[in-house]
């Protein structure tokens, strides 16, 4: 069959899906993925067939104009899980009127859709497998007659916030029962000759790599699929061939807050001093402009601008890190306890869960300090406790099917859930 894979041009978004597509290539499918075109060579540096289309989103450009530079304390977007009370409609209307024009349209401009519809209508795919944010790929499937499914990088906290959503705007009278995400998906698909339903948010069904007992109760049709890190083209440096002589920590912030946020919300400098006179190997992986804010590098600590952490991640007893889905997920499939600074997106959702497990602990914005990292750090190598609870959750994950192992499955579901494309 063809498989037709898209994303946001986004690194972190893209890199969960090349494992699956790899699968079904080796399986013998024809196997295309289609983004703007800042992501194409990213794609192909995986190995596989680029489909550029349309132009290139505008969402951080967008921001700017709006807000200005932005800054670490900005506000982020949160989700009823992670406020931890009941949502009320003016919060959840509130947010969809923000997300959906300043997001969800942006990250699917109308030229990048346009491209992505005429492509599968011309190619004809019989799978479009899609990140949940590139709702561009339920509008070509559904245009083209392909089944379609989301590939999660992290918690649904979409699935479940529009699971909430609807159900607080089917209680308003029906003059008041907005729906901004409707409207919007309902317009770009009636441009190609399609109707609106629920699927077009949330798939015919999702591809969900995280263990079960992390995923959050969506009601959607969900398989599972193990988790199979992926960091892009890298070299194993040659200090990691030698067993580390102390407990080793990774420390590490990714790049989500310094694009979305313009910048770290914690002092890198206070984080590794607070941990200099641990008996640790810290190896810290820092960019060259994080690098700049440090001064004397205690003894203890390595830096590093790159190393793959599913290279890494094996030889540590914990990681400090931001709770980006990449390095989240990849040390869930190592067993390595986890101390999140959980500040963006779905990372409180994850770091949270993660803590009510035994296997790390969470640190919220508000009470992130270098005490605080410094505590949860002696705890993670003292305490047993937590790498097994963490090796727990590694045995979960392989309890679920491989990317390869999938796959006749989502022969399967294809076969169960294609149709006739729609008329133009």
């Amino acid at each position: 069959m063809r498989v037709l894979f898209t994303s946001l041009a986004h690194n972190t978004h893209y890199y969960t899906l090349v494992p699956l597509a790899w699968a079904l290539r080796a399986a013998g499918h024809e196997v295309r993925v289609a983004s703007q075109p800042a992501l194409a060579d990213t794609i192909t540096a995986s190995g596989l067939t680029a489909v550029p289309v349309g132009t290139d989103h505008l969402i951080h450009q967008t921001r700017l104009r709006m807000n200005g530079e932005p800054r670490p304390d900005h506000p982020a977007i949160d989700f009823d899980e992670v406020r931890g009370v009941e949502p009320d409609w003016e919060h959840v209307l509130g947010r969809e009127t923000l997300l959906t024009p300043y997001f969800y349209a942006l990250a699917n401009n109308g030229e990048m859709v346009d491209a992505l519809v005429a492509h599968a209508r011309e190619w004809r795919p019989d799978l479009v497998v899609w990140e949940p944010v590139t709702f561009a790929g339920a509008v070509a499937a559904r245009a083209s007659g392909a089944a379609h499914a989301r590939l999660m990088w992290g918690s649904d906290v979409l699935g479940s916030a529009r699971r909430t959503f609807v159900r607080l705007r089917d209680a308003q009278p029906p003059e008041h029962r907005e729906d901004p995400l409707r409207d919007w998906l309902t317009w770009t698909l009636e441009r190609h000759s399609c109707t609106f339903d629920e699927e077009a948010v949330t798939g015919q069904w999702t591809i969900d790599p995280a263990p079960a007992s992390l995923r959050l109760p969506t009601g959607l049709p969900t398989v599972g699929m193990r988790y199979v890190p992926y960091n892009g083209p890298s070299v194993l440096p040659d200090w990691l061939s030698e067993p580390p002589e102390r407990p080793r920590i990774c420390l590490t912030l990714g790049v989500s807050a310094r694009e979305v946020l313009g910048g770290d919300n914690v002092s890198l400098a206070d984080l590794i001093e607070g941990l200099a006179d641990l008996d640790i190997e810290l190896v810290a992986t820092l960019d060259p402009g994080q690098r700049e804010a440090l001064g004397r590098l205690p003894d203890n600590t390595r830096l590093v601008d790159f190393v793959p952490l599913d290279a890494l991640l094996p030889s540590c007893a914990g990681i400090v890190h931001h709770g980006g889905a990449g390095t989240f997920s990849t040390a869930l499939a190592r067993g390595v306890p986890q101390i999140v600074l959980a500040a963006l997106w779905d990372a409180p959702v994850k770091a949270r869960r993660l803590a009510e497990l035994g296997a790390g602990a969470m640190i919220a914005p508000a009470e992130l300090t270098g005490e605080a990292v410094r505590a949860q750090v002696e705890r993670v190598v003292s305490d047993p406790s937590v790498a097994a609870a963490a090796g727990r959750l590694r045995e979960e994950a392989l309890a679920d099917p491989s990317p390869a192992g999938l796959v006749p499955e989502l022969e399967r579901l294809t076969a169960l859930h294609r149709s006739a494309p729609a008329l133009r």
